[in-house]
C-alpha cells in the first residue's frame, strides 16, 4: 500500500478539517506540519511517556513548544506519565529497539491521540513517528487504523519520511535551531540508533 497516495486522496477534499496530529518531537513535526499545515487545521499532542529521564523529556517538550510557537500552530501538552509506559512495556524490556516493546509503545502514544481526538471533536488523528526511517510505517499506520475503528474518529495514514519528508526535518532543525536527539526516547533505545 501507498500511504502517501492514500494519505493524498484523503487530503484532496479536506481542506481546512480539525486534525490532532501527535508528534514525538519538534525535528519530525516540522517537515510535516509543513506537508499538512494547508490542508489541515493542525493541533500538535505532545503526548510521549516513552521519554527518559524526565530532564530530556522536558527538554524535548520546550523545543516542541518553541517550535510550535515561530508556526503558529496549537498545542495540546500532557503530564509527564512515565510510569503508563513502564507498566505497558513490562516483560518487553530486553526486546530489541523495533521490536515488541516499540510497537506496544507506538499502540500506547496512538490510543491516547485518538481517544483525545475524539473527546475534542477533530476529525482526524496522525502522527509524526513515520517520518523517522528507524520506524516501520506499515506496523504504525496498522495500529493507528485499529485505534480509528475503536473510537469511531478518523486516522490519517502516512508514511511521512517518503519524499524526502526525514531529509527535510533535518533542514527545519538546522533553519529553525532545533535540538535533534540522538536516541528515540526510552532507556531501551539509548544505547542504539532510533530517532
Amino acid at each position: 500500500m501507498n500511504y502517501n497516495e492514500e494519505m493524498k486522496e484523503i487530503i484532496k477534499n479536506k481542506k481546512g478539517d480539525r486534525l490532532l496530529m501527535h508528534s514525538c518531537c519538534a525535528p519530525c513535526s516540522s517537515s510535516v506540519i509543513e506537508r499538512l499545515k494547508n490542508d489541515f487545521e493542525i493541533t500538535v499532542l505532545f503526548y510521549n511517556p516513552n521519554i527518559e529521564p524526565k530532564e530530556e523529556y522536558i527538554k524535548r517538550k520546550n523545543e516542541q513548544i518553541k517550535l510550535l510557537d515561530k508556526l503558529n500552530i496549537k498545542y495540546l501538552d500532557t503530564d509527564y506519565l512515565n510510569e503508563e509506559f513502564r507498566e505497558k512495556i513490562k516483560g518487553f524490556e530486553k526486546e530489541k529497539e523495533g521490536g515488541k516493546r516499540c510497537t506496544l509503545c507506538y499502540g500506547l502514544r496512538l490510543s491516547k491521540t485518538g481517544k483525545v481526538a475524539k473527546e475534542k471533536n477533530f476529525d482526524y488523528f496522525t502522527t509524526t513517528l513515520t517520518v523517522s526511517p528507524y520506524k516501520n510505517s506499515k506496523t504504525i499506520n496498522l495500529i493507528g487504523l485499529n485505534i480509528e475503528k475503536k473510537e469511531n474518529i478518523k486516522y490519517l495514514v502516512s508514511d511521512f519520511k517518503k519524499e524526502d519528508g526525514y531529509k527535510k526535518s533535518i533542514e527545519l532543525s538546522s533553519i529553525y535551531n532545533l535540538y535533534r536527539q540522538d536516541y528515540c526516547g526510552c532507556h531501551f533505545s539509548k544505547g542504539g540508533r532510533n530517532e
